[in-house]
């Protein structure tokens, strides 16, 4: 997962926590306040009530004048009840014509109690207050109830609660917007240098060029003393290695040409002979660059077509028809001359067997790189096949025949974390494929 999803992700679960939570504390502030507003409503109105009522011998009479219009309205959700101590209804409004409000409850004189009913049907907030009503040289015990529905109530915090959600809702999003932008923005840099290392990696530049701001400069500057370091090694490990083998090849080269001259000793010349083999099996080892090399994509069909106008030359008396199936889009992310010395060895290999025809076949998947040898040779039989694949075993080096160059071939196959396999052709000869 790239950084900038990382951070994204981040940013949305603790957003949608803090909405979430954030959403929750205002719906239950809105529920608080709206609960005390409608008791301040309630207390207002049985107040009135009370203002209006008059009792005359233990009854109770409201002019209808004196009431809330909605008391004076039939199931209009707003009910008030005047009960004596006994809790037995002496008045009620018009309102409860039709509706069933919750019974009316009796408090002690000065008890006032504001409560939730919730019934089968409904909801319900009431207000009660007990009074004792002073009647001539007497007094009577009422309490007052004032009872409201809660229809109007919960349609009013559904819909805070769906306009809070739709404005935090727009708001995460306003914000995760925000944040992609300013992510995209200040990741910029970081995307810049990607960029930069892919086209070292392609072989386009040879170091980072752009400047970058200070956090990332210090890596930057150590990304380009890498890569210098790098290619002064590779260069000076080659010239190690082109001095080592003149120094090897010369004193070789002389104690030969005395042998020839002398003929006495072909046993030690066999040897002298072993050994520049050797030495130059070791010497194209140890420069194999590998999988790790920095450089440009190499084009396998324009390097194939090389080897085999060269091959052609050298072979040109035996008259082998080649057939190239090679994209001009592979590409080699690799060495040249690793490349070079893969082809050149499966390809010599080939000429040197093949009767009339030899076809090369090269596809890319991805970053796989697949190359296949063909002839109509006489083959390799399956044991000897069997011991060439073993691990640690190779072909004779000084023996003509398929086993020259495969050691090189392994090793450089082994080197890009690659794979090599020999079949019977369909051409009736060996097939080497390669995996790169």
């Amino acid at each position: 997962m790239s950084l900038n999803y990382r951070i994204i992700l981040s940013v949305t679960l603790v957003l949608a926590v803090f909405i979430s939570l954030t959403a929750l504390a205002l719906e239950r502030a809105f529920i608080n306040s709206s609960e005390s507003a409608l008791r301040d409503t309630l207390t207002s109105q049985l107040y009135a009530l009370m203002a209006a009522a008059e009792v005359e011998n233990n009854a109770v009479t409201m002019p209808s004048n004196e009431l809330d219009a909605l008391l004076g309205l039939p199931s209009s959700g707003i009910y008030a009840s005047i009960t004596n101590k006994t809790r037995q209804v002496v008045w009620q409004s018009s309102s409860t014509l039709g509706a069933k409000p919750p019974q009316a409850i009796s408090l002690s004189s000065g008890e006032q109690q504001f409560n939730k009913i919730n019934t089968d049907n409904n909801a319900y907030y009431r207000f009660a207050y007990g009074v004792d009503w002073a009647n001539n040289d007497s007094s009577i015990s009422l309490t007052f109830n004032i009872t409201t529905d809660l229809k109007s109530f919960n349609q009013q915090i559904s819909q805070f609660r769906n306009t809070l959600w739709s404005w935090l809702v727009a708001m995460a999003v306003l914000l995760l917007i925000s944040q992609a932008l300013i992510l995209r923005w200040g990741l910029s840099p970081l995307r810049k240098v990607g960029s930069e290392l892919n086209r070292i990696e392609t072989g386009e530049q040879e170091h980072i060029e752009q400047h970058y701001p200070q956090e990332i400069e210090q890596l930057t500057s150590n990304i380009n003393v890498l890569l210098q370091q790098e290619r002064d090694q590779k260069s000076r490990y080659r010239n190690a290695l082109g001095d080592l083998a003149h120094s090897l090849k010369t004193p070789l080269a002389v104690l030969q040409t005395s042998l020839n001259s002398d003929q006495q000793n072909p046993i030690l010349s066999e040897q002298i002979s072993r050994m520049n083999s050797i030495v130059e099996y070791q010497l194209q080892r140890a420069a194999t660059a590998g999988s790790a090399s920095i450089g440009k994509s190499v084009n396998v069909a324009s390097v194939a077509h090389r080897l085999l106008d060269s091959l052609h030359k050298v072979y040109r008396d035996e008259h082998i028809q080649v057939s190239v199936e090679i994209d001009k889009s592979v590409l080699f992310k690799g060495d040249e001359g690793d490349l070079m010395e893969l082809l050149g060895n499966l390809l010599d290999n080939a000429f040197k067997w093949a009767k009339q025809q030899i076809e090369i076949k090269a596809t890319q998947t991805g970053k796989q790189l697949r190359l296949s040898i063909s002839d109509d040779g006489s083959g390799i039989a399956q044991d000897d096949i069997d011991e060439l694949l073993k691990r640690g075993k190779r072909a004779d080096q000084t023996t003509a025949g398929h086993g020259i160059g495969l050691s090189i071939v392994q090793n450089i196959v082994a080197a890009y974390h690659g794979d090599l396999m020999i079949n019977k052709s369909q051409l009736g000869g060996a097939e080497i494929s390669v995996r790169l």
